[in-house]
């Protein structure tokens, strides 16, 4: 028993990594602000995102693994030349952002907790994560990314920190009382935009796209055998994504929003917060949940970029590529502009917090044509071959691509 419960878990890799990494330092902030704000309103969303975002990481893992090539060099045969470039540029400008913001975000809560100063933290921050991802080999590097995960239980431990009543929590949560107004639409759009975001659908497309590239040839049986396990890889990760997004909501509304605290901007801020209302521990754990999280998102997000980037351009992109041979140069490239950038912006007077939330948003708006995109590659057969999506797994994907749509025509329509 306990042999099958470790195979189950050894098979558990991008799927698992890309949930994690979806809850940031800046879905963090997101996740507080709106718990903050609207108290258990907003738990719902976290419930109605999950099969909508494992559907739609589903699609993109399939994608790179039956392909054996990233989203964009997938787009980059299949449409005009606009489409790429749109696509990719988005992408680059959105992760900067929200690097910046993740970086900040540790930084400040490392200050929290130890003193020092910000800025020496950031730089720090920065230069480790550069250095692992371009001198530590792929598969020890993905190893140490999925141990840090457990770092996102910190925040389901705050919850039962607290003494809640759980049935208020999940009439809540299944029966929401909210008016639709442009307030709360722009936080739905943000929470859709940290939660179904297009960093990951090319971060898991690409892993998935390493791995089969590594592996032996793979006949029928083994890729069917793959397309089960990435399932069951994706909504794993995807289920610990969103019960964690839920439990950060549900611990600043009980706390901040309960004590009239509804205007939170940062994740550390949030973690201040929560010191005078819950606890040195409650304070503890939230704060170096941030860190850890912090460390698993900025490769996730400067990675993703690289990817994105090199197969626009024709490079060879690889977490697998070798400086001193001379591998990957364009790439690692990329990775170190995105994160040096999202350093140096640290810097600036800029407010850091805003940018990510409208990152956030910003991520919702887009999310939308990528997401049609790959709906169309996955189920052409010129793409995919045999392997084409069904139509189950078609029909969610489609619904989500209309749900987040019409989320945010309707944000506009109320500006």
């Amino acid at each position: 028993m306990q042999q099958k419960a470790w195979r189950g878990l050894r098979q558990l890799g991008p799927g698992l990594i890309t949930g994690a990494a979806d809850d940031d330092p800046s879905g963090i902030a997101t996740y507080s602000q709106a718990g903050a704000q609207f108290g258990y309103g907003m738990l719902w969303t976290a419930v109605v995102t999950l099969p909508l975002m494992a559907a739609v990481q589903v699609v993109s893992a399939r994608i790179g693994h039956v392909t054996r090539r990233g989203l964009a060099a997938n787009i980059r045969d299949a449409f005009p030349r606009w489409v790429l470039l749109a696509v990719v540029g988005l992408l680059v400008v959105a992760n900067t952002l929200n690097i910046a913001a993740d970086i900040a975000a540790m930084a400040e809560a490392l200050r929290l907790l130890l003193g020092g100063s910000s800025h020496v933290y950031a730089v720090t921050f920065g230069l480790a994560s550069l250095v692992l991802q371009v001198f530590l080999p792929y598969q020890t590097y993905v190893r140490w990314l999925k141990w840090l995960t457990l770092a996102l239980l910190a925040y389901v431990a705050v919850a039962f920190s607290l003494h809640l009543d759980w049935w208020a929590v999940l009439r809540s949560a299944a029966r929401p009382q909210l008016a639709l107004d442009h307030d709360l639409l722009l936080m739905v759009v943000a929470l859709f935009g940290t939660t179904i975001s297009p960093y990951l659908f090319f971060w898991q497309a690409a892993q998935e796209m390493e791995d089969a590239r590594d592996g032996p040839p793979q006949g029928p049986a083994d890729v069917r055998r793959h397309l089960r396990r990435i399932k069951l890889d994706t909504l794993v990760g995807m289920g610990f994504s969103n019960l964690i997004a839920f439990f950060i909501i549900l611990s600043t509304a009980a706390t901040l929003h309960a004590a009239g605290v509804t205007d939170i901007q940062t994740s550390a801020q949030a973690a201040e917060a929560l010191r005078p209302l819950a606890g040195e521990f409650t304070f503890g754990l939230f704060s170096l949940g941030i860190i850890g999280t912090g460390l698993l998102a900025v490769p996730v997000l400067a990675g993703s970029a690289g990817y994105a980037v090199a197969e626009a351009a024709g490079w060879n992109g690889t977490l697998s590529a070798r400086l001193d041979r001379g591998e990957g140069r364009g790439f690692y490239g990329v990775i170190a502009a995105a994160t040096l950038g999202g350093v140096l912006l640290c810097f600036t007077p800029m407010d850091a917090v805003r940018e990510l939330f409208w990152a956030a948003v910003l991520n919702g708006v887009i999310s939308v044509p990528i997401m049609a995109v790959m709906m169309l590659l996955a189920s052409r057969p010129a793409v995919m071959g045999p392997y084409v999506i069904g139509p189950r797994l078609r029909a969610t994907g489609w619904l989500a691509t209309a749900v987040m749509g019409a989320t945010v025509v309707a944000m506009f329509a109320t500006l």
